[in-house]
């Protein structure tokens, strides 16, 4: 039996290879395409502390008073799960929301949280790796259980389709030139600025 010996010069090799499939994409459709369109807070409390437990339940109400004045698009579930459920290892509920307002609910949660945590994850096909490599904290974060979960599923896990939103919402279908033209722009007014890093130029 004839052995290959793996050289150092194949292993670099492999190393680069990895690295070059391991960099983050540029190419603008497939950034478009794979943009994430729906979120999921989870507000976490100790479900034997009722301080805490009223305190998250006053988050909620709150988040529903505002949504139904316009301040932002946000749908607690209407399940408030006092005991440890799915992955998440306490008491807590979920709040959906919509590519469409999460800049706006990260900030009221953000600066009303009080002493909660929140847990802040992307919704794909990929429910495991959103929980994990994808996941984002506000304040302490849990340790959560990922094999409830699954790795993989055929869709994309889109909710409340009646308001037309996130990955409901009709598709943006201006041409990719016309994004370029308003990147051109934008990097014209940045020249100008000197704390403003300059985008790369292409070869």
């Amino acid at each position: 039996m004839q052995i290959t010996q793996y050289t150092e010069e194949q292993e670099q090799e492999d190393i680069q290879e990895a690295e070059i499939a391991a960099a983050p994409p540029t190419d603008l459709k497939k950034v478009l395409d794979e943009e994430i369109k729906e979120w999921h807070f989870h507000i976490y409390f100790h479900q034997r502390n009722k301080k805490e437990h009223e305190a998250a339940l006053a988050l909620r109400d709150a988040v529903l008073r505002l949504r139904r004045d316009g301040a932002f698009v946000a749908v607690p579930l209407w399940r408030v799960n006092v005991d440890p459920i799915g992955p998440h290892p306490a008491g807590s509920y979920e709040i959906w929301c919509p590519s469409e307002s999460f800049a706006s609910v990260f900030s009221y949660l953000c600066m009303h949280r009080g002493e909660l945590s929140i847990l802040v994850h992307p919704l794909t096909r990929e429910e495991r790796k959103d929980h994990d490599t994808r996941k984002a904290w506000i304040g302490a974060s849990w340790p959560l259980d990922l094999v409830t979960l699954p790795v993989r599923s055929s869709e994309v896990p889109s909710q409340y389709q009646s308001l037309r939103l996130g990955y409901s919402a009709p598709p943006d279908r201006r041409p990719l030139e016309s994004r370029r033209a308003a990147g051109r722009k934008i990097e014209a007014i940045l020249a100008r600025e000197d704390e403003a890093a300059k985008a790369p130029i292409d070869a």
